[in-house]
């Protein structure tokens, strides 16, 4: 089984900055597409985007398009997620994933991490 780490998370005010890191211990990332998810209180755990194998391709729901980058970092073993113009409802534990299914936006993921907190002050 994969394991993910992820790391990154902190505390910021609206309108900062956090980039989130996704890498595995045992296996290498490079030939598999990666997701990211997040989950609030009371909330299911919800797609953000995915980045394709290759790097060429990436896909966000609507709320974080145009504020948040997924790239690839091959020679770390790295998936990262920049997150920028954060608000308040960004708030959440956030997740890398990977053995990913479903199309598009509905995309899921069997393996995760442990997840790290992101929490966004008003």
């Amino acid at each position: 089984q994969v394991q993910l780490i992820e790391t990154g998370g902190g505390v910021v005010q609206t309108g900062g900055s956090l980039r989130l890191s996704c890498t595995s211990p045992t296996n290498s990332l490079s030939h598999m597409p990666v997701g990211w998810f997040r989950q609030s209180t009371s909330k299911e755990r919800e797609f953000v985007g995915y980045i394709t194998y290759d790097g060429l391709d990436t896909l966000y729901v609507d709320a974080v398009k145009g504020r948040f980058t997924i790239s690839r970092d091959r020679s770390k073993n790295t998936v990262s997620m920049q997150m920028d113009s954060l608000k308040p409802e960004d708030t959440a534990v956030y997740y890398c994933g990977v053995d990913l299914y479903g199309n598009g936006l509905l995309t899921r993921a069997r393996t995760w991490g442990q997840g790290t907190q992101v929490t966004v002050s008003s």
